[in-house]
């Protein structure tokens, strides 16, 4: 028995490569983290900039504070031990009555990281489901090598390069994730996954969180930096990130700017 999975919900996420639902934050817990979100949201004019959606933990004490939450590591611990980086959290929200989508594919192709040994926790801000465009996945794909994919650009595409797979998904087989606010899946990196737009009245918010063991490195850019946020950090491998203070302060803004484009050198690199 772990520290919140049964050796059963282990065993089917490694078989799977995903697991849900998992009971992550109580439904006031969502629903102060979603408050926070849209203040700050609508300190913009409605829409955080693109890049403060992306590492927002480095900016934002409520992402901060769910990047470190206890029972959330609880999970990831079950399935990569107890040294634990959070090497990335990303905010994905789908406006209701949206064409925005997430086209099939798989995480780690442009992660330029050595290992997939990396888990995402998915935790849903507000209502994930079928009519909102949840996540899918198709189970055991994880156990594929990294297949082909094409960067489209596309407008409505979430992903950073518009990229999708460039071979058969099998979608018929495909599993819809529905999740209630407070609840959160785990997917392997490696897992063929996507969603459909918006249909709802409602947004569609969901927050990822990358989790990686210290043993797992960077083997294509330079530099990449991670939050230690349970354990020691055993290699050394990444620049450990330091936790905000206080929300979009301008030393912090300044720092993540300069982490944020260390990473996208690496996400957006010619392959």
């Amino acid at each position: 028995m772990g520290k919140l999975l049964s050796e059963a919900q282990v065993a089917f996420y490694r078989a799977q490569g995903y697991l849900f639902p998992i009971d992550a934050l109580g439904p006031e817990e969502a629903a102060r983290a979603r408050a926070a979100l849209e203040a700050h949201e609508a300190r913009f004019g409605g829409e955080l900039p693109k890049a403060l959606r992306h590492k927002p933990h480095l900016t934002m004490r409520w992402a901060d504070e769910l990047i470190h939450h206890p029972r959330i590591l609880d999970a990831v611990e079950d399935v990569i031990g107890p040294n634990i980086l959070c090497w990335e959290s990303v905010i994905f929200a789908k406006g209701p009555k949206t064409r925005d989508y997430i086209a099939w594919h798989q995480d780690i192709t442009y992660w330029g990281l050595g290992s997939d040994e990396v888990v995402t926790a998915w935790v849903a801000l507000s209502p994930s489901t079928v009519e909102s465009g949840c996540m899918r996945v198709v189970p055991g794909t994880h156990t594929r090598e990294v297949v082909p994919h094409r960067d489209t650009y596309a407008k409505e595409n979430l992903l950073s390069r518009g990229q999708e797979i460039a071979v058969e998904v099998g979608e018929e087989q495909a599993v819809d994730i529905v999740l209630r606010p407070g609840q959160m899946s785990l997917h392997h990196v490696k897992i063929f996954h996507g969603s459909f737009e918006n249909r709802s009245d409602d947004r569609r918010i969901g927050f990822a969180i990358r989790y990686i063991p210290p043993h797992v490195r960077q083997v294509v850019g330079a530099t990449d930096s991670a939050m230690l946020v349970r354990g020691r950090d055993t290699h050394g491998y990444f620049e450990l990130e330091r936790r905000p203070r206080a929300d979009l302060e301008p030393d912090q803004l300044a720092y993540h700017e300069r982490l944020r484009a260390q990473r996208m050198a690496i996400l957006m690199r010619p392959v």
